[in-house]
């Protein structure tokens, strides 16, 4: 291939090729990137580029005019680029969650002649992140579950020790909990969020959404994750033996009563996070005693004068209607506002349908974990037919019928029949597979019901098919009048599902 002579010559000096450099990799950044803006040494926007302004709507800014010139503070929530700016360090890659939603991000200080920080770049590298960087995710969630069982096996043998060796802590983070469906990406954010608070935290779902899981993954996160987890699933325990579950026994406190007495759940969590499952079914006399240990951080111990104190962060669940329970008189109402601080509601199963495959991919694992097997494989029949069942009992109930049909199965692959059987000997009539969306036809309130991230991806194929009608084939054009860079409209059209 000829040379072209025509073309500019590289400069020779140093500085030369250092800034023609900087002036490709700005280039670059601008038109492969989803965004950029600039700020100055005070943190004030100075610039932004058109990929960014699509953001501006649901930031809350009405116009470019409107953004240009606001300290970044003001306009892009949960920003850290005044730490860019006052420490010169850069950050390279980062997640940035605020109400435009969640973004893979860079930071970078840019320095004058002398050396100094003269202000800083703001880089989107990719918005949504639960699909663009899905394989990403799902990777690094597989070796997250992998370091998740080894905790667990830690906790186990610490749980073999004598008394005083092992400790109570947190088994899951926010990894374990698999998904990355809208709901799933939702309930995460939410959980992170109450996860930096010190508040109590009440989490809100049917039964095995996974509150528990949230519950352990909430206190891992937290400032608190140093301390202990301790956990009490209210209808487990007899009613009364509630109140010495929670508050101890003071040293013969009563016949039959240890001599060295018994501490409860409140002083075992002394410094870390109690877990209160299933707080619906407390007794209304142990209510108000719970009630006024969470208003004044001391307790009483059962035969005892003495009031102990205790620092601890409350994380409570259960699958009932509060509201419905304080407006028939069978919850009190002021427990139920000391709880209801940042409420979480943990979505059922059959709303986050999506998220079936990478879940029955994890929880077949777990189960080759615990039975030294290969992991059974589903055929796409069979994912079909679990996708479109109702799952009452959730994961929980999910899991079972995936471990029956590998009990039953004499090979690794598990076609719909042997889970149609299942179902039915587990009392239940199967609903029909979920139909494929090429040769659905579905009137428009099923249409509207499907996992929102399908229903998004048939959008934006056809949003990008208008454009490029428009642009006669133009993608350039096209990923301009989108607001969206080539390298995201070439991935949209390569692959039309992420």
């Amino acid at each position: 291939m000829p040379l072209n002579t025509d073309a500019s010559p590289l400069p020779l000096d140093a500085q030369g090729i250092l800034e023609l450099a900087a002036r490709s990799m700005f280039q670059l950044f601008s038109s492969m990137s989803q965004g950029m803006f600039l700020v100055d040494l005070s943190g004030r926007i100075v610039w932004v580029n058109e990929g960014y302004r699509r953001f501006l709507p649901d930031l809350g800014v009405g116009s470019v005019n409107d953004f240009v010139g606001r300290m970044v503070e003001e306009v892009i929530p949960n920003t850290q680029m005044r730490r860019v700016l006052e420490t010169g360090q850069p950050v390279l890659v980062d997640l940035l969650t605020n109400k435009a939603g969640t973004f893979v991000v860079s930071r970078i200080p840019l320095r004058g002649d002398d050396g100094q920080v003269i202000g800083a770049i703001g880089i989107v590298l990719f918005d949504h992140p639960e699909t663009t960087l899905q394989p990403l995710i799902g990777k690094f969630a597989r070796l997250q579950r992998d370091l998740d069982e080894a905790r667990r096996e830690l906790a186990a043998q610490r749980s073999r020790l004598p008394a005083g060796q092992g400790a109570r802590r947190a088994k899951h983070t926010f990894a374990s909990f698999v998904g990355a469906s809208p709901a799933a990406v939702e309930v995460k954010r939410q959980a992170r969020r109450a996860a930096q608070s010190q508040s109590p935290v009440l989490l809100l779902g049917e039964t095995g959404t996974g509150k528990e899981l949230l519950a352990h993954a909430i206190h891992a996160a937290s400032a608190r994750a140093a301390g202990p987890f301790v956990s009490v699933n209210i209808a487990a325990v007899p009613d009364t033996l509630l109140e010495a579950e929670f508050f101890g026994v003071a040293p013969g406190a009563y016949t039959g009563a240890s001599a060295k007495g018994r501490e409860g759940k409140f002083k075992l969590a002394d410094g870390g996070t109690l877990f209160l499952d299933e707080i619906g079914d407390m007794p209304p006399s142990l209510q108000a005693k719970l009630l006024r240990a969470l208003q004044e951080g001391e307790i009483e111990p059962l035969g005892s004068n003495q009031l102990v104190p205790f620092d601890v962060r409350v994380v409570a669940a259960t699958s009932r209607d509060l509201a419905a329970l304080v407006r028939e008189g069978r919850f009190r109402e002021d427990l139920f506002y000391r709880l209801h601080v940042l409420p979480i509601r943990v979505p059922p199963l059959r709303e986050r349908r999506s998220d079936i495959p990478a879940l029955v991919e994890a929880l077949g694992e777990d189960l080759a974990l615990r039975s030294a097997a290969a992991p059974p494989e589903l055929l796409p029949d069979a994912l079909a037919l679990l996708a479109g069942q109702a799952w009452r009992g959730n994961i929980r109930e999910l899991r079972n019928v995936l471990e029956q049909a590998a009990m039953r199965s004499d090979t690794l692959a598990i076609g719909a029949q042997q889970l149609h059987d299942v179902l039915r000997e587990s009392g239940v009539e199967p609903a029909a597979p979920a139909p494929a969306l090429e040769h659905a036809e579905p009137d428009e309130a099923a249409r509207l019901l499907r996992p929102l991230a399908v229903q998004v991806a048939e959008l934006e194929q056809r949003a990008i098919a208008a454009a490029l009608a428009l642009h006669g084939g133009n993608k350039l054009a096209t990923a301009r009048h989108l607001g969206i860079s080539r390298a995201t409209l070439y991935e949209r059209m390569e692959n039309p599902d992420k």
